[in-house]
């Protein structure tokens, strides 16, 4: 992938110099300011009204099409430039600012949900509370940098580096971040990134500074199968799973930096009177820093080759040994955005500057991948209250008040980190 490097980059990555309490003072005391954020209250209902919509368009992993094409739609309505689909299936659009050697700061919000295909998605509406999967997300994202966009050309601002809007595929789950993959690895935009900031999750309060990497694996044993009775004694790669299982559940793993691994799911077999000829599972390993991540893959890869030596030690192998193949099916960064960077500390001083209580924090967001390229890059709130995500239940709540605050949050830090323009 390709590893960008604008002017403003080197600004974005400094750990010092500024007093950013100040910048954002004064950014939120702002005639610019007010104005985009009045517009924002004022467009709050129409807001709303595209989040739902949005929402109610399907959006499954790899199924992103038609939720992307009506995005794209709505950017040309407003007026967006350069409104693009690459091949991966990401929408781009451009916002110009007044210097050219500035590069661009990204806005990105994922178009997937974790969701399948046949999922009832209809938006059920309690007051302000609204209900259905993945209204918050990403589907409250999406709809911020729409109206965004909006609130910035109602106050007539201009930023001094141009802003992309980038809605992403492929954020969750499975989909092992390959939108923003693909955006890094051949989008016409990359080079220009000198910053970039996701917009996901709903509290305001919080700052996503440290990627969370992970390692996911799926691991089968083979072996001859058989008879469960007339057969029995041949290796069985049940036998070789389970002990490949229970020598990752011994490995010790630290506290911090925060390090976990989960087996999410097992299978094979063919009935219960057969001794399988495949067994299978699939393994999460998660870690925030990439050192202690390696480690533990490199810890867990080790225990399968033994475990399949010790069932063949074990048991009979005249009509063929146990044999295990490992799949790597995802592989998301570990990196960390220092807190003592420009871009995390004028987050930081917005949010405190806002009133709310700073939560910085470590996540797997779309910020793994520009973080492990040493781009600098944070994951925002998007500014709600809201719960239950992922699950049928989910819920955001859009009463206006705290719903305009908490996106405005997320505006005044995008409007200090891009620069007002005077021109």
């Amino acid at each position: 992938m390709t590893s960008p490097d604008p002017l403003l980059r080197a600004l974005l990555s400094a750990t010092e110099g500024g007093d950013t309490a100040a910048e954002a003072r004064a950014m939120l005391d702002s005639p610019a300011f007010q104005r985009a954020a009045a517009a924002i209250e004022a467009d709050h209902d129409n807001f709303v009204e595209q989040l739902i919509t949005l929402c109610q368009i399907p959006s499954p992993p790899f199924g992103e099409a038609v939720r992307a094409a009506a995005y794209a739609d709505l950017l040309r309505q407003h007026g967006v430039e350069q409104v693009e689909t690459d091949e991966e299936g990401n929408v781009t659009a451009y916002r110009p600012g007044t210097d050219p050697e500035a590069g661009v700061i990204v806005l990105c919000s994922h178009l997937d949900t974790v969701f399948p295909a046949g999922t009832d998605v209809t938006v059920k509406r309690e007051g302000d509370i609204l209900r259905a999967p993945g209204v918050g997300d990403d589907t409250r994202g999406l709809a911020l940098l729409l109206a965004l966009s909006r609130a910035l050309d109602k106050a007539a601002i201009r930023t001094r580096a141009g802003i992309l809007f980038l809605a992403s595929v492929g954020e969750e789950g499975a989909g092992d971040l390959r939108g923003v993959k693909h955006f890094f690895r051949a989008n016409r935009w990359r080079e220009k990134v000198a910053g970039f900031v996701a917009l996901d999750g709903l509290n305001p309060a919080r700052l996503v500074h440290a990627a969370v990497g992970s390692k996911r694996y799926r691991v089968t044993f083979r072996g001859p199968g058989g008879h469960s009775f007339g057969a029995f004694g041949l290796v069985n790669p049940a036998f070789a799973l389970a002990r490949a299982m229970d020598d990752l559940g011994r490995i010790r793993v630290p506290a911090s930096p925060k390090t976990t691994f989960s087996i999410g799911k097992i299978g094979g077999g063919t009935s219960i009177n057969a001794i399988p000829e495949t067994m299978w599972m699939e393994v999460d390993l998660r870690s925030a820093s990439a050192e202690v991540l390696a480690t533990l893959e490199a810890r867990f890869l080790a225990t399968l080759p033994q475990a399949a030596a010790d069932e063949n030690a074990a048991r009979d192998t005249s009509r063929g040994e146990i044999t295990v193949e490992v799949k790597q099916i995802g592989d998301r960064p570990a990196g960390v955005t220092p807190k003592e960077s420009r871009i995390a500390r004028v987050a930081a001083a917005v949010i405190q500057a806002q009133g709310y209580t700073l939560e910085a924090t470590a996540s797997s967001t779309d910020s793994n991948i520009p973080i492990s390229l040493g781009i600098p890059a944070v994951t925002l709130g998007t500014g709600c209250a809201g719960g239950r995500e992922h699950s049928l239940e989910e819920w955001i709540d859009v009463e206006k008040t705290q719903s305009v605050k908490g996106m405005s949050t997320a505006l005044a830090s995008i409007l200090v980190l891009a620069g007002v323009s005077s021109n």
